[in-house]
């Protein structure tokens, strides 16, 4: 547990159970200890590796808020399982009645003169506890700034966010049953041209003289769209 100026951070030490290909998750919690309304903002020196939801907030007067930092799916296992990232968690004193929406970075600057309250916390891999109920993640999303140094390892904005995959099945569904409509109806034009081929046939053989002019150019369109509906199927 960590005891800053304004909030008390707990724990200190982000555990992720690691498994590969696996996106995980664990959770922070802050407790504001003053009477003041409180501002935060939590940063990291890995930001393309993590996620943390909120990575601004308010935290009201002795209330708590809760943090979830989620790491990235990783394609590989770390030399000896040790982990270098570290994460900065900001915290500064915000005017009574602030909302997340009026957080803007001026107030986490200290060359402004304003007074920043800083808790590092460390980030350990432990063995996973089956069953996980951890999802799969993705690996897009943006990749935040850089916005402060501290003994050598640059620290990040964490407002890395993941892209939901697109559902398509609705959109293939659609095209499979316009192009059975669009079959259904070809076949129904051939079936009539057929039967009216047969017509003129039978009025052919009737008449005593060779085959109708209209009877040679209606086998020859029909031969057009049978070779048309044949290389579209």
């Amino acid at each position: 547990m960590s005891n800053g100026e304004l909030l008390q951070i707990e724990p200190i030490e982000l555990q992720f159970p690691f498994e590969l290909k696996k996106q995980i998750s664990c959770s922070l919690q802050l407790t504001n200890k003053s009477d003041n309304y409180v501002a935060f903002k939590v940063k990291t020196t890995n930001p393309k590796k993590y996620c943390v939801r909120p990575n601004t907030g308010i935290v009201m007067p002795h209330s708590t808020c809760d943090v979830t930092v989620t790491m990235q799916a990783q394609k590989e296992a770390p030399p000896d399982m040790q982990c270098k990232d570290k994460f900065l968690l900001q915290s500064v004193v915000a005017g009574p009645g602030t909302t997340p929406t009026d957080i803007t970075p001026e107030m986490f600057n200290k060359e402004s003169g304003n007074h920043v309250d800083e808790c590092k916390l460390r980030v350990a891999y432990v063995p996973p506890q089956p069953p996980s109920p951890v999802r799969e993640g993705s690996e897009e999303g943006s990749s935040p700034r850089a916005s402060i140094s501290e003994n050598g390892a640059e620290f990040h904005n964490a407002s890395r966010t993941y892209a939901e995959p697109q559902d398509n099945s609705s959109e293939a569904k659609t095209l499979i049953l316009k192009l059975t409509e669009e079959k259904n109806s070809a076949m129904q034009r051939s079936n009539k041209l057929q039967q009216e081929l047969e017509f003129l046939k039978r009025e052919s053989s009737r008449s005593r003289g060779g085959i109708p002019f209209m009877y040679v150019v209606i086998v020859g369109l029909l031969g057009i769209f049978l070779g048309y509906l044949l290389k579209k199927t």
